[in-house]
């Protein structure tokens, strides 16, 4: 049965070529062959067709989401098969030639965030989080260690899925490994082939955008006809003719007889001096309209922010508490050791969980204040800011990760919790003295990295100041 499994996948590998060949407008029968497209559909063939088996087999918003990394995938592999057999075209029509998988990768991510609620929520977050890497064609001169990053950021979630499943289901540990084997074979990959970015071809036509007409864009249309000879005879305004400006020019002529004609103003005349002549209508002063003057414009009116409903209710074995804004003493008391509680999108409120469950999580929150009784599981803040946690009783592990702001009050038999921090900062532990106060003790943001003859040693440094 494993060799007629390998059989079909390498079948459908075969049937994937000729599509691909089929559809590139006579281009794919010289890029087919290229040695790093079939590079690139080894991998297709292997831990791609891998995890596409695992996640029809898991089903459900895994399968959805395996769909779109399947479409992302193919419109990379067109990209490489033109790149192959292309010169690198201009920055413009590059661009162009990148939109179809910068366009999957954002439907992937917003899969994700429409499904939060989705039991396989981790499956999606390992995606979404680590789908970005398929940008490295764009990344130069160095998309190898990209795709590193991208990498490591899925192992958070990939954890957290192997967690769940290790002694519950091999299928789901089984697709954690074939998902994250497809980003350690494209590093290799890039390393063997497109070591310092995207490798196009020296000979062949420039690339063209999709849908660009084969002789180029089309000639600009002819200039339009020149403007109208000026008429510099005629008058520019009112009917004055040679002898109007004769007379303009001799009376400018006259020099300080100018003024001859001038009126006298006495100063019982003088408005300046005489303030009641502004309100007689003889003496009253004709204003002029005002430079730049316009009718007042209405006040454009901002464009409302979507507001969604405040959720605290129980759904199944989880408890959610979503969209709180201000939300002052809300408490969760009716709790079981196999419950978990995860809070989203909560906003200068408080929240209690009484008894003991499995498990806590703050995501997107910002000056959150939570109080809690036992955990049995972990407390996971993530993309939170200005949260604060107390522990009334017991807890093994609270995970901090990319928040900044983070306190957490200990009690006396939570003294032996692990902190587990990753691309945080400011985040302070308060441990309880023997009269009652707390003692404040920040933990290490900045690390030394030293290489001892055998491997990297890392402590934690003080910033000197």
């Amino acid at each position: 049965m494993a060799e007629l499994a390998g059989l079909v996948q390498r079948l459908e590998a075969a049937v994937g070529r000729l599509e691909a060949v089929s559809g590139s407008g006579g281009q794919g029968s010289s890029a087919a062959t290229a040695v790093n497209v079939e590079a690139y559909d080894d991998i297709i063939a292997g831990p791609v067709a891998q995890y596409l088996s695992l996640s029809q087999q898991i089903g459900g918003d895994v399968q959805k989401h395996a769909d779109m990394m399947k479409k992302a995938i193919t419109c990379q592999r067109q990209l490489l098969v033109t790149a192959s057999c292309s010169q690198k075209p201009s920055d413009a029509v590059l661009t162009a030639l990148l939109q179809p998988v910068s366009k999957v990768i954002q439907e992937v991510q917003a899969f994700r965030e429409q499904n939060r609620s989705s039991p396989l929520f981790n499956h999606l977050s390992a995606v979404s989080e680590s789908v970005p890497a398929l940008g490295w064609v764009a990344m130069a001169p160095k998309p190898g260690p990209y795709v590193k990053e991208m990498h490591d950021a899925a192992m958070f979630y990939s954890n957290r899925v192997l967690k769940d499943y290790k002694e519950k289901d091999k299928k789901h540990v089984d697709w954690v490994r074939a998902y994250m084997s497809i980003w350690t074979e494209i590093q290799k990959y890039i390393k063997d082939h497109h070591t310092t970015g995207l490798n196009w071809s020296k000979s062949g036509p420039v690339a063209s955008a999709p849908g660009a007409p084969a002789g180029g864009c089309p000639p600009p249309p002819p200039p339009g006809p020149p403007p109208p000879v000026m008429d510099l005879s005629g008058s520019s305004g009112g009917n004055s003719g040679p002898d109007e400006r004769n007379a303009l020019f001799a009376s400018i002529n006259k020099g300080g007889d100018i003024t001859k004609g001038l009126k006298h103003v006495s100063d019982d005349e003088k408005t300046h001096k005489n303030p009641s002549l502004r309100t007689q209508g003889t003496a009253a002063v004709r204003t002029g309209p005002k430079p730049f003057s316009s009718a007042p414009r209405p006040a454009a009116s901002a464009t409302p922010t979507r507001t969604l409903p405040p959720v605290l209710e129980l759904d199944g074995k989880k408890w959610k508490v979503e969209n709180q804004e201000g939300a002052q003493g809300l408490v969760i008391s009716d709790t079981e050791l196999k419950q978990v509680v995860y809070a989203f999108k909560c906003n200068q409120s408080t929240l209690q969980v009484k008894g003991k469950i499995n498990s806590i999580t703050l995501d997107n929150c910002k000056k959150l204040g939570l109080v809690f009784d036992d955990v049995v599981g972990i407390v996971e803040v993530i993309n939170c800011r200005d949260v604060k946690i107390q522990v009334m009783g017991k807890i093994p592990t609270i995970s901090i990760n990319k928040t900044d702001g983070c306190h957490v009050y200990l009690s006396q038999d939570s003294l032996e919790c692990e902190i587990i921090s990753a691309k945080s900062s400011e985040m302070n532990i308060l441990v309880p003295n023997k009269d009652g106060e707390y003692s404040e003790i920040p933990v290490p943001e900045q690390f030394k990295t030293v290489w001892d003859g055998k491997k990297l040693v890392t402590t934690a440094t003080e910033i000197a100041g």
